[in-house]
């Protein structure tokens, strides 16, 4: 297990909602035992499939881009610099709706794992 990660090891893998992700710290890969990091890219004018984690709260922080967030019942745009808390069995999914890619932070407590996500 390592204490740190290289950004330029880590290789992308798809998610469930149809996400590209590098997993920057994870409890199966690193030292860490009760959140993960990733950064996930949602390329131009695509967006992630509405999904829901079950016990993970998930936190997001843009770090490039904009788009449109969707938030249980509501949506409203995000662009770089917001960060969005999402609680767990919350519907979401988000839309880049600029012709770069959206880079997102993404959080989760405890870690993510493709057990915990659900397709709505």
């Amino acid at each position: 297990m390592k204490h740190i990660s290289h950004y330029t090891e880590i290789e992308t893998y798809t998610t469930k909602d149809g996400s590209g992700i590098k997993e920057l710290m994870h409890p199966a890969l690193n030292h860490n035992n009760n959140q993960s990091l990733a950064e996930a890219i949602i390329p131009a004018h695509t967006e992630t499939l509405l999904h829901m984690h079950i016990k993970s709260e998930e936190i997001y922080h843009i770090t490039q881009g904009q788009g449109e967030m969707t938030l249980g019942e509501k949506k409203f745009p995000v662009q770089t610099g917001d960060t969005i808390c999402i609680s767990p069995s919350t519907a979401h999914k988000i839309k880049n709706t600029e012709d770069t890619d959206l880079k997102i932070l993404c959080c989760c407590a405890p870690a993510y794992s493709h057990e915990d996500t659900q397709l709505v």
